[in-house]
This record gives structure tokens, sequence and C-alpha cells, in this order.
């Protein structure tokens, strides 16, 4: 649990430096198309997500996560020894 809530705060810090919060309902707007990113900038998102918390999340369910909640929860499932 510990671990998840480091990743958590080191997420939140990626989030922030892009100018999305995850407080509200903005938690729930759609990458492209509420939060008027370039699809570029969401690549940069998750990469700078994988690099910080030193994971690799698969290009199939990423394809699927197009909210900031839906990354995060991708995130939690990710095996700890990942």
């Amino acid at each position: 649990m510990n671990q998840h809530f480091s990743q958590l705060k080191k997420a939140v810090e990626v989030f922030h430096s892009y100018g999305i919060s995850l407080v509200g309902p903005r938690k729930n707007d759609h990458f492209i198309k509420q939060l008027n990113m370039d699809p570029v900038f969401v690549k940069g998102l998750i990469f700078e997500l994988e690099y910080n918390l030193q994971v690799v999340l698969q290009d199939e369910l990423l394809g699927n996560a197009c909210t900031p909640k839906e990354v995060i929860k991708l995130l939690l499932n990710i095996p700890q020894d990942n």
C-alpha cells in the first residue's frame, strides 16, 4: 500500500507539470477532446509517467485510457515486481 501511495504522488506531480488537475470532475476529461492536448503531448505525458514511476504500460491498455483517471487506474493495476 505504501508503494501505491508513492507512485500516486509521483503521478500527480507529473500530471500537474502538464497543467492537469486531478481534483473534481476534471479527472474524467478526455485528453484530446476536453483538455485540448495534442496527441504528441499525451505520448509525452505517458513517457514521463513511465520514466518517473519506472514502469512500462502496455500499449494495448493505453489505447483505451483516454482520461487521467483511467491512466492512474492502469498504473495502480501494474504488478509490484514490474
